[in-house]
């Protein structure tokens, strides 16, 4: 009996590898506004397809930290994923919003995220929890909509 919502079918394995991974910007900066979170979003959707998984939950926090829930196959490690993730999202969007150029003024080796990373796995029972929880972050922040900003 095969359970298509709880598990992926792959042709070598059956899985339901879920992950939820928290990053921050780089000192904590508040730039994440909201055009910038909307190709954020846009950018991370896009490295998931072309990398072979998915983004079930993202949300960004304080404009300073992203939250996501992903699901993954055995192959692709977390790792690789946040690298990918972190990596690619960094440089698309140093090169299309100038304005990060002042919070993050060093022209070489210059980074829009923290080094550090949080993951933890996520069994069938803590799923919808954890989608609740990132689904709810702007809510608890008092942010509703992603419309008022924090100010620093």
């Amino acid at each position: 009996m095969r359970d298509e919502e709880r598990f992926t079918y792959g042709r070598t394995s059956v899985y339901n590898l879920n992950y939820h991974i928290i990053w921050r910007t780089k000192y904590r900066n508040q730039v994440i506004n909201p055009a910038i979170s909307a190709r954020l979003k846009d950018i991370l959707y896009d490295i998931a397809a072309e990398y072979g998984f998915t983004i079930s939950h993202l949300e960004m926090g304080l404009d300073d930290h992203i939250h996501l829930m992903v699901s993954a196959p055995p192959k692709l490690s977390v790792t690789n994923i946040v690298r990918w993730l972190k990596g690619t999202s960094a440089r698309l969007l140093l090169l299309e919003f100038p304005e990060l150029e002042k919070p993050y003024w060093k022209k070489e080796d210059r980074h829009l995220w923290a080094p550090s990373y949080f993951v933890e796995s996520i069994g069938t029972t803590n799923e919808h929890a954890i989608a609740k929880y990132i689904d709810d972050q702007r809510r608890k922040e008092g942010q509703p909509d992603g419309i008022e900003r924090h100010q620093n």
